[in-house]
Protein backbone atom coordinates (compact mmCIF):
# COMPACT_ATOMS: atom_id res chain seq x y z
CA UNK A 1 0.00 0.00 0.00
CA UNK A 2 1.62 3.14 -1.37
CA UNK A 3 1.82 5.90 1.57
CA UNK A 4 -0.65 8.57 2.66
CA UNK A 5 -0.32 11.83 0.79
CA UNK A 6 0.65 14.34 2.39
CA UNK A 7 -2.03 17.38 3.12
CA UNK A 8 -2.08 20.98 1.68
CA UNK A 9 -3.64 22.18 5.13
CA UNK A 10 -1.61 24.58 7.11
CA UNK A 11 -2.24 24.80 11.05
CA UNK A 12 -1.55 27.95 13.22
CA UNK A 13 -1.23 26.07 16.37
CA UNK A 14 -1.25 29.29 18.63
CA UNK A 15 -2.98 28.45 22.70
CA UNK A 16 -5.62 30.06 21.13
CA UNK A 17 -6.41 27.65 18.06
CA UNK A 18 -5.49 24.47 19.54
CA UNK A 19 -6.87 21.23 19.17
CA UNK A 20 -8.23 20.01 22.49
CA UNK A 21 -7.39 16.98 23.76
CA UNK A 22 -10.94 15.56 23.62
CA UNK A 23 -10.73 17.01 19.86
CA UNK A 24 -7.80 15.19 18.73
CA UNK A 25 -7.26 12.03 21.04
CA UNK A 26 -9.48 9.19 21.55
CA UNK A 27 -10.04 7.22 24.33
CA UNK A 28 -7.77 3.82 25.27
CA UNK A 29 -10.02 0.79 26.10
CA UNK A 30 -8.22 -1.80 28.05
CA UNK A 31 -7.84 -3.80 24.74
CA UNK A 32 -6.64 -1.22 22.49
CA UNK A 33 -3.46 -0.82 20.78
CA UNK A 34 -1.68 2.32 21.58
CA UNK A 35 -1.17 3.81 18.11
CA UNK A 36 2.17 5.46 18.28
CA UNK A 37 3.44 8.34 15.57
CA UNK A 38 7.10 8.80 15.30
CA UNK A 39 8.06 12.24 14.17
CA UNK A 40 12.20 12.52 13.23
CA UNK A 41 13.81 10.09 11.28
CA UNK A 42 17.48 10.29 11.22
CA UNK A 43 19.79 7.91 13.46
CA UNK A 44 17.83 7.57 16.77
CA UNK A 45 14.57 7.89 15.07
CA UNK A 46 15.75 4.63 13.24
CA UNK A 47 16.22 3.34 16.86
CA UNK A 48 12.66 4.18 17.50
CA UNK A 49 11.09 2.82 14.79
CA UNK A 50 12.72 -0.55 16.10
CA UNK A 51 11.91 -0.07 19.83
CA UNK A 52 7.96 0.45 19.17
CA UNK A 53 7.77 -2.15 17.03
CA UNK A 54 9.41 -4.60 19.56
CA UNK A 55 7.07 -3.19 22.78
CA UNK A 56 3.96 -4.54 23.44
CA UNK A 57 0.24 -3.44 22.82
CA UNK A 58 1.60 -0.72 20.46
CA UNK A 59 1.46 0.19 16.64
CA UNK A 60 3.75 2.17 14.67
CA UNK A 61 0.72 4.34 12.72
CA UNK A 62 2.44 7.00 11.38
CA UNK A 63 6.13 8.46 10.32
CA UNK A 64 6.96 12.10 10.08
CA UNK A 65 10.20 13.74 8.35
CA UNK A 66 10.86 16.86 6.57
CA UNK A 67 13.05 14.55 4.53
CA UNK A 68 11.19 12.77 1.76
CA UNK A 69 13.77 9.69 1.12
CA UNK A 70 13.84 9.34 5.07
CA UNK A 71 9.75 8.87 5.07
CA UNK A 72 10.62 6.20 2.19
CA UNK A 73 13.24 4.68 4.44
CA UNK A 74 11.24 4.66 7.20
CA UNK A 75 7.93 2.86 5.67
CA UNK A 76 10.06 0.35 4.75
CA UNK A 77 11.73 -0.21 8.14
CA UNK A 78 8.15 -0.54 9.34
CA UNK A 79 7.22 -2.84 6.80
CA UNK A 80 9.95 -5.12 7.25
CA UNK A 81 9.36 -5.56 10.95
CA UNK A 82 5.85 -7.21 9.80
CA UNK A 83 3.90 -4.27 10.19
CA UNK A 84 1.08 -2.27 8.60
CA UNK A 85 2.27 0.52 5.93
CA UNK A 86 2.40 3.76 8.00
CA UNK A 87 1.08 7.19 7.03
CA UNK A 88 3.73 9.57 6.18
CA UNK A 89 3.60 13.27 6.53
CA UNK A 90 6.53 15.98 6.00
CA UNK A 91 5.05 18.50 8.66
CA UNK A 92 4.34 17.52 12.36
CA UNK A 93 1.12 19.32 12.70
CA UNK A 94 -0.57 17.28 10.66
CA UNK A 95 0.47 14.40 12.69
CA UNK A 96 -0.83 16.38 15.89
CA UNK A 97 -4.27 16.87 13.75
CA UNK A 98 -4.75 13.11 13.32
CA UNK A 99 -7.32 11.98 15.73
CA UNK A 100 -6.05 8.53 15.21
CA UNK A 101 -2.92 9.28 16.52
CA UNK A 102 -2.72 9.08 20.22
CA UNK A 103 1.10 9.30 21.18
CA UNK A 104 4.13 11.33 19.37
CA UNK A 105 7.55 9.81 19.70
CA UNK A 106 10.21 12.36 18.62
CA UNK A 107 13.87 11.72 18.31
CA UNK A 108 14.31 15.30 16.70
CA UNK A 109 16.64 17.88 16.63
CA UNK A 110 17.44 20.07 20.32
CA UNK A 111 16.34 23.25 19.21
CA UNK A 112 12.73 21.43 17.65
CA UNK A 113 12.10 19.74 20.97
CA UNK A 114 9.78 22.25 22.89
CA UNK A 115 7.80 23.64 20.18
CA UNK A 116 6.99 20.07 19.19
CA UNK A 117 5.91 19.07 22.51
CA UNK A 118 4.13 21.93 23.43
CA UNK A 119 2.20 21.80 19.93
CA UNK A 120 1.39 18.18 20.69
CA UNK A 121 0.17 18.45 24.06
CA UNK A 122 -1.99 21.28 22.77
CA UNK A 123 -3.44 18.88 20.52
CA UNK A 124 -4.03 16.18 23.21
CA UNK A 125 -1.40 13.64 22.53
CA UNK A 126 0.93 12.01 24.35
CA UNK A 127 4.61 12.72 24.31
CA UNK A 128 8.11 10.84 24.48
CA UNK A 129 10.51 13.30 23.84
CA UNK A 130 14.00 12.62 22.97
CA UNK A 131 16.98 14.21 25.64
CA UNK A 132 18.06 16.96 25.97
CA UNK A 133 14.38 18.04 27.04
CA UNK A 134 14.65 21.83 25.66
CA UNK A 135 17.58 23.22 23.95
CA UNK A 136 17.46 26.19 26.38
CA UNK A 137 16.13 26.48 30.12
CA UNK A 138 13.37 28.85 28.86
CA UNK A 139 12.15 26.58 26.77
CA UNK A 140 12.15 23.58 29.60
CA UNK A 141 9.66 25.28 31.76
CA UNK A 142 7.40 26.06 29.24
CA UNK A 143 7.21 22.38 28.61
CA UNK A 144 6.50 21.53 32.09
CA UNK A 145 3.62 24.10 31.69
CA UNK A 146 2.17 22.26 28.80
CA UNK A 147 2.40 18.92 30.17
CA UNK A 148 0.09 20.62 33.28
CA UNK A 149 -2.14 22.31 31.46
CA UNK A 150 -3.32 20.18 28.80
CA UNK A 151 -2.84 16.74 31.14
CA UNK A 152 -0.42 15.11 29.09
CA UNK A 153 1.84 12.38 29.62
CA UNK A 154 5.40 13.66 28.95
CA UNK A 155 8.28 11.28 29.16
CA UNK A 156 11.80 12.43 28.17
CA UNK A 157 14.65 10.35 27.04
CA UNK A 158 16.68 9.23 29.84
CA UNK A 159 16.25 5.79 29.19
CA UNK A 160 18.88 4.88 32.24
CA UNK A 161 15.67 6.16 34.78
CA UNK A 162 14.55 2.69 33.73
CA UNK A 163 17.79 0.78 33.23
CA UNK A 164 17.24 -2.29 36.38
CA UNK A 165 20.78 -2.17 37.23
CA UNK A 166 21.16 1.72 37.46
CA UNK A 167 17.77 2.09 39.39
CA UNK A 168 19.32 -0.51 41.87
CA UNK A 169 22.74 1.37 41.78
CA UNK A 170 21.44 4.70 42.57
CA UNK A 171 18.98 3.14 45.38
CA UNK A 172 22.01 1.66 46.84
CA UNK A 173 24.09 4.82 46.76
CA UNK A 174 21.35 7.26 48.22
CA UNK A 175 21.19 4.48 51.04
CA UNK A 176 24.61 5.12 51.94
CA UNK A 177 26.39 2.38 50.24
CA UNK A 178 29.90 4.44 49.97
CA UNK A 179 28.58 6.68 52.47
CA UNK A 180 27.74 10.66 52.23
CA UNK A 181 28.07 11.20 48.61
CA UNK A 182 30.76 14.52 48.07
CA UNK A 183 31.21 14.18 44.18
CA UNK A 184 29.44 12.94 41.69
CA UNK A 185 31.55 13.03 38.17
CA UNK A 186 29.41 12.72 34.75
CA UNK A 187 31.45 11.46 32.05
CA UNK A 188 31.33 11.63 27.94
CA UNK A 189 34.42 10.48 26.80
CA UNK A 190 33.21 10.01 22.98
CA UNK A 191 36.02 10.01 19.97
CA UNK A 192 34.45 12.76 17.75
CA UNK A 193 36.32 13.75 14.44
CA UNK A 194 36.75 16.71 13.01
CA UNK A 195 33.76 17.54 10.69
CA UNK A 196 35.89 19.91 8.08
CA UNK A 197 34.56 22.76 6.65
CA UNK A 198 31.74 22.90 3.80
CA UNK A 199 30.63 25.54 1.59
CA UNK A 200 26.97 26.34 1.63
CA UNK A 201 24.90 25.49 -1.09
CA UNK A 202 21.53 24.05 -2.79
CA UNK A 203 19.03 22.37 -0.45
CA UNK A 204 18.91 18.85 -1.82
CA UNK A 205 15.71 17.40 -3.54
CA UNK A 206 13.21 16.26 -1.19
CA UNK A 207 14.57 18.36 2.01
CA UNK A 208 11.76 21.01 3.60
CA UNK A 209 15.02 22.85 5.21
CA UNK A 210 12.69 25.70 6.20
CA UNK A 211 10.86 23.00 8.51
CA UNK A 212 13.96 21.25 9.49
CA UNK A 213 15.24 25.18 11.08
CA UNK A 214 11.81 25.65 12.77
CA UNK A 215 12.80 28.01 15.50
CA UNK A 216 16.69 28.75 14.67
CA UNK A 217 17.60 31.39 12.64
CA UNK A 218 17.02 30.60 8.35
CA UNK A 219 20.32 30.18 7.43
CA UNK A 220 21.77 28.79 3.86
CA UNK A 221 21.62 25.32 3.34
CA UNK A 222 25.11 23.74 4.74
CA UNK A 223 25.59 19.62 4.80
CA UNK A 224 27.48 20.51 8.05
CA UNK A 225 24.44 22.23 9.19
CA UNK A 226 22.31 18.51 8.42
CA UNK A 227 22.09 15.01 9.86
CA UNK A 228 23.94 14.71 13.00
CA UNK A 229 26.06 17.70 12.78
CA UNK A 230 23.52 19.81 13.57
CA UNK A 231 24.67 18.90 17.40
CA UNK A 232 27.66 21.70 16.94
CA UNK A 233 26.10 24.30 15.79
CA UNK A 234 24.37 26.73 18.93
CA UNK A 235 21.70 27.14 16.91
CA UNK A 236 20.29 23.65 16.59
CA UNK A 237 22.34 22.22 19.55
CA UNK A 238 24.27 22.17 22.82
CA UNK A 239 27.31 20.06 22.43
CA UNK A 240 28.03 16.62 23.79
CA UNK A 241 27.20 18.61 27.23
CA UNK A 242 23.36 18.75 25.62
CA UNK A 243 24.09 15.67 23.78
CA UNK A 244 25.19 12.71 25.97
CA UNK A 245 26.26 14.78 28.54
CA UNK A 246 22.10 14.87 30.14
CA UNK A 247 22.18 11.33 30.68
CA UNK A 248 25.20 11.24 33.29
CA UNK A 249 24.61 14.86 34.61
CA UNK A 250 21.20 13.25 35.61
CA UNK A 251 22.35 9.80 37.53
CA UNK A 252 24.70 12.36 38.96
CA UNK A 253 22.13 14.52 39.85
CA UNK A 254 19.78 11.58 40.98
CA UNK A 255 22.63 10.06 42.97
CA UNK A 256 23.23 12.96 44.94
CA UNK A 257 19.31 13.62 45.63
CA UNK A 258 19.55 16.83 44.50
CA UNK A 259 16.00 18.03 43.01
CA UNK A 260 16.76 21.57 42.12
CA UNK A 261 19.46 23.40 40.04
CA UNK A 262 22.84 24.88 41.72
CA UNK A 263 23.79 27.71 43.08
CA UNK A 264 26.80 27.88 40.97
CA UNK A 265 28.24 26.81 37.73
CA UNK A 266 31.65 27.03 35.93
CA UNK A 267 32.02 25.86 32.83
CA UNK A 268 35.52 26.05 30.55
CA UNK A 269 37.00 24.15 27.41
CA UNK A 270 37.17 24.55 23.78
CA UNK A 271 37.89 23.60 20.38
CA UNK A 272 41.22 21.61 20.52
CA UNK A 273 43.57 19.29 18.00
CA UNK A 274 41.59 20.40 14.74
CA UNK A 275 39.97 23.33 13.27
CA UNK A 276 36.45 23.06 11.38
CA UNK A 277 33.40 24.81 11.22
CA UNK A 278 31.85 23.55 14.55
CA UNK A 279 31.07 26.06 17.12
CA UNK A 280 30.61 24.32 20.34
CA UNK A 281 33.61 22.91 22.32
CA UNK A 282 35.37 19.30 21.81
CA UNK A 283 37.10 19.34 25.13
CA UNK A 284 34.53 21.02 28.10
CA UNK A 285 34.77 20.69 31.87
CA UNK A 286 31.87 21.42 33.94
CA UNK A 287 31.32 22.12 38.05
CA UNK A 288 28.12 22.54 39.19
CA UNK A 289 27.90 23.86 43.11
CA UNK A 290 25.42 22.51 45.38
CA UNK A 291 26.89 23.94 48.58
CA UNK A 292 27.07 20.31 50.69
CA UNK A 293 28.16 18.86 47.53
CA UNK A 294 29.84 19.23 43.97
CA UNK A 295 28.38 17.69 40.31
CA UNK A 296 31.02 17.88 37.93
CA UNK A 297 30.99 16.86 33.59
CA UNK A 298 33.76 16.42 31.57
CA UNK A 299 33.76 15.68 27.86
CA UNK A 300 36.72 14.85 25.83
CA UNK A 301 36.28 14.01 22.16
CA UNK A 302 40.04 13.89 21.52
CA UNK A 303 41.91 10.47 22.14
CA UNK A 304 42.00 9.88 25.43
CA UNK A 305 42.53 6.92 28.28
CA UNK A 306 39.40 5.53 30.60
CA UNK A 307 38.96 7.14 34.20
CA UNK A 308 38.78 4.92 37.19
CA UNK A 309 37.02 1.61 36.47
CA UNK A 310 34.86 2.98 33.88
CA UNK A 311 34.78 0.30 31.04
CA UNK A 312 34.67 1.63 27.14
CA UNK A 313 32.09 0.42 25.23
CA UNK A 314 31.76 -1.16 21.90
CA UNK A 315 32.79 1.58 20.08
CA UNK A 316 36.16 2.27 22.67
CA UNK A 317 34.29 5.27 24.30
CA UNK A 318 33.99 5.96 28.03
CA UNK A 319 30.27 7.33 28.90
CA UNK A 320 29.46 6.89 32.59
CA UNK A 321 29.91 8.10 36.58
CA UNK A 322 31.86 7.97 39.02
CA UNK A 323 30.65 8.63 42.79
CA UNK A 324 33.07 9.69 45.77
CA UNK A 325 31.78 9.09 49.17
CA UNK A 326 32.71 9.43 52.98
CA UNK A 327 33.69 5.79 52.69
CA UNK A 328 34.60 4.52 49.31
CA UNK A 329 33.88 5.11 45.33
CA UNK A 330 31.10 3.83 42.73
CA UNK A 331 31.12 3.12 38.81
CA UNK A 332 27.72 3.05 36.85
CA UNK A 333 27.24 2.85 33.19
CA UNK A 334 25.57 1.05 30.91
CA UNK A 335 27.56 -2.46 31.63
CA UNK A 336 26.98 -2.70 34.96
CA UNK A 337 27.78 -0.69 38.70
CA UNK A 338 30.97 -1.46 40.70
CA UNK A 339 31.61 -0.17 44.01
CA UNK A 340 34.46 -0.34 46.69
CA UNK A 341 34.83 0.83 50.16
CA UNK A 342 37.24 1.11 52.87
CA UNK A 343 40.74 1.90 53.36
CA UNK A 344 41.43 -1.62 51.08
CA UNK A 345 39.71 -0.29 48.28
CA UNK A 346 37.25 -3.41 48.78
CA UNK A 347 35.07 -4.16 46.02
CA UNK A 348 31.80 -4.51 47.67
CA UNK A 349 29.09 -5.11 44.40
CA UNK A 350 29.94 -6.48 40.87
CA UNK A 351 26.54 -6.18 38.94
CA UNK A 352 26.26 -6.16 35.35
CA UNK A 353 23.74 -4.23 33.25
CA UNK A 354 21.92 -3.91 30.07
CA UNK A 355 21.95 -0.68 27.72
CA UNK A 356 18.46 -1.04 26.55
CA UNK A 357 15.69 2.28 26.27
CA UNK A 358 12.88 -0.60 25.73
CA UNK A 359 12.29 -0.63 29.16
CA UNK A 360 12.03 3.25 29.31
CA UNK A 361 9.83 3.28 26.33
CA UNK A 362 7.65 0.34 28.02
CA UNK A 363 7.23 2.76 31.40
CA UNK A 364 6.08 5.43 28.95
CA UNK A 365 3.38 3.16 26.56
CA UNK A 366 2.00 1.85 30.82
CA UNK A 367 1.89 5.75 31.79
CA UNK A 368 -0.24 6.53 28.62
CA UNK A 369 -2.56 4.07 29.82
CA UNK A 370 -2.92 4.75 33.28
CA UNK A 371 -3.05 8.44 32.59
CA UNK A 372 -0.60 8.87 35.54
CA UNK A 373 2.27 10.92 34.82
CA UNK A 374 3.95 10.03 38.88
CA UNK A 375 4.41 6.20 36.52
CA UNK A 376 6.68 7.93 34.73
CA UNK A 377 10.68 7.27 35.20
CA UNK A 378 11.79 10.45 33.72
CA UNK A 379 8.71 13.02 33.23
CA UNK A 380 9.06 16.49 31.60
CA UNK A 381 10.30 17.67 35.37
CA UNK A 382 13.01 15.33 35.78
CA UNK A 383 14.08 15.85 31.91
CA UNK A 384 13.72 19.61 31.71
CA UNK A 385 16.08 20.22 35.10
CA UNK A 386 18.99 18.00 34.10
CA UNK A 387 18.85 19.67 30.79
CA UNK A 388 18.96 22.98 32.31
CA UNK A 389 21.90 22.13 34.30
CA UNK A 390 23.82 21.43 30.58
CA UNK A 391 22.22 24.95 29.73
CA UNK A 392 23.83 27.02 32.18
CA UNK A 393 27.38 24.94 31.96
CA UNK A 394 27.02 26.01 27.93
CA UNK A 395 26.14 29.75 28.92
CA UNK A 396 29.10 30.04 31.27
CA UNK A 397 31.62 28.42 28.90
CA UNK A 398 30.08 30.71 26.42
CA UNK A 399 30.36 33.82 28.60
CA UNK A 400 33.44 32.97 29.64
CA UNK A 401 33.46 33.55 33.71
CA UNK A 402 32.03 31.64 36.74
CA UNK A 403 28.67 32.29 37.12
CA UNK A 404 26.04 32.42 40.43
CA UNK A 405 22.59 30.71 40.04
CA UNK A 406 19.22 30.99 41.31
CA UNK A 407 17.37 27.75 41.40
CA UNK A 408 14.30 29.54 42.14
CA UNK A 409 14.00 31.94 39.74
CA UNK A 410 15.65 29.88 37.39
CA UNK A 411 18.06 32.93 36.70
CA UNK A 412 21.53 34.09 37.12
CA UNK A 413 21.45 37.20 39.92
CA UNK A 414 22.28 40.44 38.17
CA UNK A 415 23.59 38.97 35.08
CA UNK A 416 21.64 40.33 32.02
CA UNK A 417 24.15 39.18 29.42
CA UNK A 418 23.96 36.11 30.90
CA UNK A 419 20.16 35.42 31.40
CA UNK A 420 19.89 36.77 27.87
CA UNK A 421 20.88 33.21 27.12
CA UNK A 422 18.27 31.72 29.12
CA UNK A 423 15.97 31.71 26.06
CA UNK A 424 16.57 32.53 22.05
CA UNK A 425 15.14 35.08 19.66
CA UNK A 426 12.46 32.55 18.18
CA UNK A 427 11.86 32.86 14.27
CA UNK A 428 8.32 32.68 12.89
CA UNK A 429 5.99 30.94 12.84
CA UNK A 430 7.42 28.62 14.98
CA UNK A 431 7.56 30.34 18.50
CA UNK A 432 7.76 28.96 21.87
CA UNK A 433 4.87 30.88 23.64
CA UNK A 434 4.75 32.60 26.51
CA UNK A 435 0.96 31.16 27.39
CA UNK A 436 0.93 27.59 26.67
Amino acid sequence: MPMTPLSRRSFAFSAGRALTALQATRVLGASDRVQMAIVGLGGRGRDHMDLYAAAPNCDIAALCDVDQAALERGAARVRAAGAQEPRGYRDMREVFADKRVDAVSMPLPNHWHALATIWACQAGKDVYIEKPASHNVYEGIQMEAAARRYKRIVQVGSHSRSMVHKRRAIGMLQQGLIGRIYLAKAICFKRRLSIGHAADGPVPPGVDWDRFLGPAPMRPFNPLRFKYNWHWFWDTGNGDIGNMGPHEIDMARWALQKEEAPVGVHSTGGIYGYKDDRETPNTQWAEFDYGDSKLVFEARGLLTGPEGDLRPDKDGNIIGNLFFGSEGWASLQGDGFRAYKGESRERIVNETGNDSSLPHVVNFLEAVRSRNPAHLHAGIEVGALSAALAHIANISYRTGRKLAFDPKSMRFPGDEAANGLLTRQYRAPYVVPKEV
